[in-house]
């Protein structure tokens, strides 16, 4: 039998690690041919697909493959119906016309959702084709996994920045307000990773605001001006989905007029522009809005090679419980113990992930001094140790991409 992958969602910087797990070990337990699906189940169903076998085909490939960002296959956001055969039939047509047996889908939340529908359907007509879900997602947002592969290396660049943007915020000698806005709808992993920068070489973000506790804009106007008494400049980070007591996202605050993607998610953005003019107007203080935006999920040159090894380990272990007859399920990272550091991989119903989401814990959270407390950071210090340098070439890293 044959195997199809696909990659979903947005983006992350070890994304493409899985997608060589998943290849190598199809490649080991023998798989006919192995397939990807340009653009995820969106292109599938449009039958366009490469042949991996010869797109990964160069000696030095899966080791590019290992250090490029984003998507190698494309992505997409298609919610597969809840109710239309004729889609799902479609599905399955193309499928049997490849002779698919095994089926890959590499992606977050709403990714787990289309592994949860096809193997439902799968199972309604007695198809044997096994799907399995691979996590990916920055967000770090689903649930029975300890992390998610790519909040890792996402963390490892935000702690960086804010490093990086404590030390330019300090040069002059006046009060000024830096407001970094990180992504983060519902669930403040990635915010809270801007507490990773504090050490005894820098001074960290001065207050982290997350989804996870209800946003006071008086309250932190207040707190910024008490923490200026002794600190004229300051680096705050705030999720870009922080929401007013009234359920309001603080970005809706400045602008009601938000679009939705296909699955009725908010695009966000301006929060922090949003705090600037607050800030400005409130205190008279100098200030600058820096929305870290997509280069939180695309920065290789930062990866974590933890991340980077997890992620692959994902993408085989999913090969491994489809080729022992699992199939509705996703791999999950199950921490084994935090000091030494090991995770390992095992397969979890993808009932109990798809359509779930998991947040910061509130116990982790110092609410009162806007930071986090040390749960936290024994949590998150392991996720992003060590490094894999890109291969440089003309003094700019060298991806791999797939050619038309």
């Amino acid at each position: 039998m044959n195997a199809i992958i696909g990659q979903s969602g947005g983006p992350t910087s070890v994304i493409n690690a899985s997608l060589a797990g998943v290849f190598g070990a199809c490649r080991t337990h023998g798989a006919e041919k192995v397939y990807g699906m340009r653009h995820g189940v969106q292109g599938l169903l449009k039958e366009d697909l490469v042949d991996l076998s010869a797109a990964l085909s160069a000696p030095d490939a899966l080791d590019l493959l290992r250090r490029t960002p984003a998507t190698f296959l494309g992505s997409c956001r298609y919610k597969l119906p809840k109710d239309d055969d004729a889609v799902y039939e479609s599905l399955f047509d193309i499928l049997k016309k490849y002779d698919i047996g095994y089926f890959f889908y590499i992606g977050g939340n709403d990714s787990m959702d289309t592994i949860l529908k096809l193997s439902d359907y799968a199972a309604k007509i007695g198809s044997p084709i096994r799907f399995i879900g691979v996590p990916k997602t920055i967000d770090n947002d689903l649930t029975e996994t300890d992390h998610t592969p790519g909040f890792g290396s996402a963390a490892k660049y935000i702690g960086t920045s804010i490093k990086e943007l404590v030390r330019d915020s300090t040069i002059y000698d006046l009060k000024s307000v830096t407001i970094v806005e990180i992504m983060g709808r519902n669930a403040g992993w990635l915010t809270a990773a801007a507490a990773l920068a504090k050490d005894e070489d820098c001074e960290g973000a001065a207050m982290i605001c997350l989804p996870e506790v209800p946003f006071d804009p008086e309250r932190f106007v207040a707190h910024v001006e008490k923490l200026q008494q002794s600190t004229p400049s300051l680096v705050i980070a705030v999720s870009e989905g922080i929401r007013a007591a009234d359920g309001r996202y603080v970005c809706e605050l400045g602008d009601n007029s938000l679009l939705v993607d296909a699955f009725g998610h908010k695009y966000l953005g301006g929060t922090a522009r949003y705090l600037c003019s607050l800030l400005s107007a409130k205190l008279g203080v100098k200030t600058r809005a820096v929305e870290l935006s997509t280069l939180q999920r695309c920065a290789s040159h930062t990866a974590s090679l933890t991340d980077i090894t997890e992620a692959e380990a994902a993408g085989a272990a999913a090969v491994k419980a489809a080729y022992n007859g699992q199939t509705g399920m996703m791999i999950a990272l199950k921490r084994v113990s935090s000091d030494p550091y090991r995770c390992e991989s095992v397969p979890c119903d993808i009932h109990q992930i798809a359509n779930l989401e998991k947040t910061v814990p509130l116990a982790w959270i110092d609410a009162e001094n806007y930071q986090m407390r040390e749960p936290f950071f024994d949590y998150a210090r392991p996720l992003i140790l060590d490094e894999l340098p890109p291969v440089y070439v003309r003094g700019l890293p060298r991806h791999l991409r797939l050619k038309d």
